[in-house]
């Protein structure tokens, strides 16, 4: 394990904005919240804040992941024509670019947050850093390990996920709307796209969590206890074909090709966020942007808690949710102690 390592010249102030306790675990004061969409009742003015607000659910998260997509599909996806057959040139292009991608958003996150560290360990959840000398992880390296899973498995699946629906989609396949005949629906779909992607992660979540399921298949993930942003991808086979498995909705649900690239490159990028391992990112002296990661932070300190994305309150409603307060810690640990006696 590595030494405990506490930044004393913080590069911000953390101390303002949140609480570290003697095991270098950073809790934020300010505490996840459910979305305004499922309040009731309706509250139009925080809903409006939450949906158009900065930041907030369109911006600047998922409109910069539609705007990489619309230029994926403008400048860095193959003619429809060449699309009708599976050829290994086509193919390995989209891998380039997925892979690409991946490599400049997750190695950047990485660079900035855990090889420069640009911010110290300010904001940082816990003050560990990532294993260099564990024989949990392939080459005693939890890093080398996210990023071989990351990027020999996670990018190839994602991948031909997509080379699959892009020649299902120019082969007249599945059903297909132009954005210029139907533009309200197919901006709305756009919309709903995170919402639907968080639908189906719980679903999958909790499923590889039961059973040999967990063992066989999400141990691998859940090994990374103390998550950076290559931990995100870094998954086992199995459990990418899952999680990319929810493009295939639109082999019945009328899309563009659009809609795809954006639910792929969706699910391929969020996991660097979520899994950064810090609260804040410095963009600038005094500016910083939220990376929405503590809940999913807590999923990975916890185990059984922060199932689901966030977008739709699925934990709170199932009893699983932990906001990092004193109160869904105490309900956490009676859950525990009730289910140990149900088994004893």
């Amino acid at each position: 394990m590595n030494d405990m390592n506490l930044i004393e010249d913080e590069v911000m102030d953390d101390t303002l904005c949140g609480v570290r306790d003697k095991r270098g675990h950073w809790t934020p004061h300010k505490k996840p919240k459910r979305a305004p969409l499922f309040v009731w009742p309706a509250q139009p003015a925080a809903l409006a804040k939450w949906l158009f607000g900065f930041p907030g659910y369109l911006w600047p998260w998922n409109l910069g992941y539609a705007i990489v997509a619309a230029l994926f599909w403008l400048f860095l996806t193959p003619p429809m024509e060449t699309m009708k057959t599976i050829d290994i040139g086509w193919v390995l292009f989209l891998l380039g670019r997925n892979a690409a991608l991946t490599i400049l958003l997750f190695g950047g996150m990485h660079y900035w947050f855990y090889i420069k560290k640009a911010q110290g360990g300010a904001f940082k959840f816990n003050a560990r850093w990532p294993e260099t000398d564990s024989k949990i992880f392939l080459f005693r390296n939890q890093t080398t390990e996210n990023i071989i899973w990351s990027l020999c498995s996670g990018v190839p699946i994602w991948t031909g996920f997509e080379v699959f629906m892009m020649w299902c989609f120019a082969n007249g396949y599945i059903p297909y709307v132009s954005f210029a005949e139907h533009p309200v629906y197919c901006v709305l779909l756009m919309v709903l796209v995170p919402l639907w992607r968080s639908f189906h992660f719980y679903l999958i979540h909790r499923l590889i969590h039961v059973g040999k399921l967990y063992d066989w298949v999400h141990k691998l993930h859940h090994n990374n206890v103390n998550p950076g942003p290559w931990s995100g991808l870094s998954m086992h086979p199995i459990e990418h074909l899952l999680f990319f498995s929810n493009v295939l909705i639109h082999l019945i649900v009328p899309a563009h090709p659009l809609h795809v690239i954006f639910q792929l490159l969706h699910g391929g990028m969020t996991p660097a966020r979520g899994h950064s391992g810090f609260d804040q990112l410095e963009l600038a002296k005094g500016k910083k942007a939220d990376m929405d990661a503590y809940m999913h932070y807590l999923h990975h300190r916890y185990f059984e808690v922060n199932y689901g994305a966030g977008d739709i309150p699925f934990d709170e409603w199932f009893g699983t949710w932990h906001d990092g307060s004193k109160e869904t810690e105490e309900a956490m640990k009676r859950r525990f102690k009730a289910r140990a006696i149900a088994r004893s």
